[in-house]
């Protein structure tokens, strides 16, 4: 008989995991502490914008026509202790105010919420992104709390989602990470995730530790990548090179590979940024804090883009944004995704505005959030009418929409055809040809 599935905390990743789950044949209950989303979710919508996470979760919630059934929803941890026999744990992790470290509040309430109802065995899995070490601890807590003692073991399964590709991610990810401390527990985590074993998806086992780095690691790369391109792109801005043609020459150099060289207004969201904080933290609270002191110098040039873009704007402006009227195209982090976390679109647009800027801002997805973040900047329901009268255009986030934009059509109700490129995504040709003014940190001025 096939293990019963929960999925406590459902977030973005608990709801995705959730629904994927379902998708591969489970039964599964999810649960949340917070009423409005578990009546969201119950009647197939999702409180973020996914591609195709709505769609999936409707194919399987219990109660809709035409759905398995195989989905529900709860607030009860007495239930969902009494169904699962594996628990997936996928509460938020956020950095600490004030502190670079990390806020594990959320986790060690929802394991030990689970643990005191737990009176058979079970595996309990954590999925969060959390500093290494938490794993070691939280077993031995929950061994402590659950009736059922040893009985209950503890895993650890970091999560790699990408948001815009979450689904895609969950069914099919490019890799399985499991830190296990015995065999039944790997058995049980290799039934759960057969259908992408057996589609060809490494399946990696490893201790406690090496697991919860992983996904660290991994962040700490990608921010590395995208922060050393950015800076080459100030060496090149001083220099008169081509930070694009740069990265594409180094991108064909299979060591280094193309993806993530491309310059701009560099990374932000709820990961990468507090992720490679979280470890700087843990890192020196190991004593080994200098491994990682190169983190906070990617931590200050990804910063520094934000800065530049808006003295970019600036100069477009004549030096002063007093009386100036300002469009920004973006507003969520990334593109496909309506997440405006720690956006560096909407820093650059709000410290625009502080600094005498009328700002409007358009995003096809992320107004919403972004209205409630930022709620005194101006806000426009097409690019069109984000552009009008303005009298310079930052892209900020790398929505296709924008990159399908016309630029005679913007230009005809623009006050003045300026352009920057935050995120190196526009044909400069195809914008200079309709009369822009075009400019990128990095690329040449004409």
């Amino acid at each position: 008989m096939a293990p019963r599935i929960t999925v406590i905390g459902t977030g973005y990743l608990g709801a995705t995991h959730a629904a994927a789950m379902a998708e591969l044949g489970f039964e599964v209950l999810g649960l949340d502490v917070v009423p409005e989303k578990v009546e969201l979710l119950s009647s197939g919508r999702v409180p973020m914008y996914e591609p195709g996470l709505e769609e999936l979760l409707a194919r399987h919630v219990a109660g809709l026509e035409g759905s398995t059934g195989r989905l529900r929803f709860t607030m009860d941890w007495a239930e969902v202790a009494e169904f699962g026999d594996v628990h997936f744990v996928c509460v938020n992790t956020p950095q600490k105010h004030g502190e670079y470290a990390c806020d594990m509040s959320y986790v060690d309430s929802a394991m030990e919420s689970l643990a005191k109802h737990l009176d058979r065995p079970a595996l309990v899995v954590g999925k969060s992104t959390v500093p290494v070490g938490s794993a070691e601890r939280l077993a031995a807590r929950i061994v402590e709390l659950a009736p059922a003692g040893d009985g209950v073991e503890l895993a650890w399964n970091p999560e790699f989602l990408r948001e815009g590709f979450a689904v895609q991610d969950t069914l099919r990810p490019d890799r399985i990470v499991v830190g296990v401390r015995g065999e039944r527990a790997e058995a049980l985590l290799r039934e759960v995730y057969a259908t992408p074993i057996a589609a060809g998806t490494p399946f990696v086992v490893t201790d406690f530790p090496t697991a919860e780095l992983v996904k660290t690691s991994a962040n700490s790369f990608l921010a590395t990548k995208i922060s050393f391109i950015n800076a080459m792109a100030e060496v090149c801005e001083a220099a008169g090179g081509d930070v694009a043609k740069l990265a594409e020459a180094l991108g064909h150099d299979e060591r280094i590979g193309a993806k993530f060289l491309r310059a701009g207004v560099g990374f932000g969201g709820g990961c990468l940024p507090k992720d490679i904080r979280a470890f700087m933290a843990r890192a020196g609270e190991l004593g080994v804090n200098q491994a990682l002191t190169f983190l906070r110098e990617v931590d200050s040039i990804n910063m520094r883009q934000r800065a530049q873009a808006v003295e970019l704007a600036r100069e477009a402006c004549g030096g002063d944004f007093l009386g100036k009227r300002v469009a920004v195209l973006g507003a969520a982090f990334k593109p496909d995704s309506d997440d405006v976390r720690d956006s560096p679109a909407l820093n650059v647009a709000g410290q625009i505005h502080l600094q005498g800027g009328q700002v409007t801002v358009y995003d096809p997805k992320a107004m919403a959030n972004a209205r409630r973040l930022f709620p005194t900047l101006g806000y426009a329901d097409s690019a069109v009418e984000a552009v009008r009268g303005a009298d310079v255009v930052l892209h900020l986030t790398e929505w296709r929409e924008f990159r399908e934009l016309d630029p005679a059509e913007l230009g005809a109700v623009a006050s003045r055809r300026v352009v920057i490129d935050g995120r190196g995504a526009l044909d400069s040709a195809v914008w200079r040809s309709a009369g822009w003014v075009f400019r990128a940190m990095g690329r040449p001025r004409a």
